[in-house]
């Protein structure tokens, strides 16, 4: 999928305009933080906190630890009797699922929810091939119709109401017009069960893979990905780089705070974990399993001070407390991955002067982090990604111009204490409001009024302070 984070301001501004699309993701986005909360701290804030610090504690061993655990993988994997295939980049899951649908003659494709799918654009890559390829997680499913890019990376169609919804299947499916939801959701499933039934290949993400013993493990809430992974004769899971934890026990960990903090659940409806395809004697399960292990950038991200994002398990819960995301929704940030995250991995992953928009698009009040299942400190690498674009001149020249101008006056007592009084003096000039006239600085005042500048600045009255003291004591 191509980045156009570059957008997110002029779309931003129009989301801003948009009613329905903020209603429905505050709606959803407001449910989803309620529900988080109950479930982490249902055993009381300590319990849930100390959850939280041991989820992170694996992340980082694993991270720790990353080349040895993705060969022990490679290995424990193999001898279970998958194939691993490694991609440095795009261009070579596409390729890698191309030669494997080829080797298969295969013809149609289901697919259970893959983040990393989106984010290498498979699914044109396969279409272009001459493959059928279905979304078969409902919220996937209906994008897919609606030929739009997922807006959040755990329930996609946040940004749709029940109307839209409705509409889109009476237009592409041809339902009878109805506003019952379990009737559409019938309704969808109706309509995929041919395609369980015919695809031989589905493709598959992965939440975790477990080092030691070589397990792809999915977290899902509908019964599409357990169809994806047993009924087609192949089996393709697409799982990143930092998707490996060293144990059985981290692993179990993880799966505690991976549905709490996504969906409010203590645990998801289904927790796969896979060992393998079929084996001699068995009924059930895949002829072929491949699991494609991807880099696409994230080598890079590990060997910087950013390598804490890695960590990230994809959860949501920072879109679902960010304001940001909430007034804007997640397609104006311009590619796969939304909201705080989004806001930090997608100028990594892709083109920092390019993406240059989203380091900016927070208004850094750590709730972020604050529900992060994994403690990563969002926050502080959004700040990083802000120096990091001035330090390679990706600002605008007004600005750049204007703070230097303003650390220059900052550093001179004698010139700050002038611009100080001038202020005050300017202040008297601003129309009704104290509004700034517009222009760079008029964006700032448009949602705020202008501090009032006082008469007589600190460091004068601090040193009439002193003055005075002084003067009580020798009296």
């Amino acid at each position: 999928m191509r980045s156009e984070a570059g957008r997110f301001v002029t779309a931003a501004r129009q989301a801003l305009t948009d009613t329905p699309l903020q209603d429905a993701v505050k709606r959803a986005t407001d449910t989803a933080a309620r529900k988080r909360d109950l479930a982490m701290f249902a055993d009381g804030r300590d319990h849930g906190e100390a959850l939280r610090q041991q989820a992170a504690a694996a992340r980082h061993r694993a991270l720790s630890q990353l080349p040895a655990l993705l060969e022990q993988a490679e290995e424990r994997l193999t001898a279970n009797g998958a194939t691993v295939l490694w991609a440095t980049d795009d261009a070579e899951v596409c390729r890698h699922v191309q030669a494997i649908a080829a080797r298969h003659n295969v013809q149609r494709v289901t697919k259970s929810k893959s983040m990393i799918s989106e984010e290498v654009g498979l699914n044109d890559a396969l279409i272009a091939a001459g493959i059928d390829v279905l979304e078969t997680d409902l919220g996937e499913f209906i994008i897919q119709l609606a030929e739009e890019p997922p807006s959040h990376i755990v329930t996609p169609v946040i940004h749709k109401s029940k109307d839209a919804i409705r509409d889109l299947f009476v237009e592409k499916l041809g339902m009878p017009p109805t506003d019952d939801a379990q009737t559409m959701a019938r309704f969808a499933r109706e309509h995929l069960r041919a395609a369980f039934l015919s695809a031989e290949m589905g493709i598959s993400g992965g939440n975790f893979i477990i080092a030691e013993t070589g397990t792809l493990c999915l977290v899902t809430n509908e019964g599409n990905g357990r169809m994806v992974t047993t009924l087609p004769r192949v089996h393709v899971a697409l799982v990143g780089i930092e998707k490996v934890v060293a144990t059985l026990e981290d692993y179990a960990l993880l799966t505690q705070v991976l549905p709490r903090s996504a969906t409010g659940q203590a645990l998801a409806v289904y927790t796969h974990m896979i060992n393998g395809p079929r084996r001699p004697g068995e009924n059930d399960g895949p002829e072929a399993l491949y699991v494609i292990l991807v880099d696409n950038g994230r080598s890079a991200i590990y060997e910087t001070e950013y390598a804490e994002v890695l960590g990230c398990i994809r959860c949501g819960a920072c879109m679902n407390a960010c304001p940001i995301y909430e007034a804007t929704g997640g397609h104006a940030y311009g590619w796969v991955y939304p909201g705080p995250i989004g806001a930090v991995i997608t100028p990594l992953l892709t083109d920092l002067k390019e993406a240059s928009p989203l380091p900016h698009a927070s208004s850094l009040c750590g709730k972020c982090r604050e529900v992060c299942p994994v403690d990563i400190d969002l926050p502080r690498m959004l700040l990083d990604l802000r120096r990091d674009l001035v330090n390679a001149g990706h600002t605008p020249p007004p600005w750049t111009v204007g703070i230097r101008a303003w650390s220059a006056v900052a550093r001179s007592p004698r010139a700050f204490n002038a611009a100080a009084r001038a202020a005050h003096i300017a202040q008297h000039a601003l129309p009704q409001g104290r509004k700034l006239p517009l222009g760079p600085l008029g964006g700032w005042t448009a949602s705020r009024n202008l501090p009032k500048v006082a008469a007589q600045p600190f460091r004068a009255w601090w040193a009439a302070r002193e003055k005075a003291r002084d003067r009580d004591e020798q009296s």
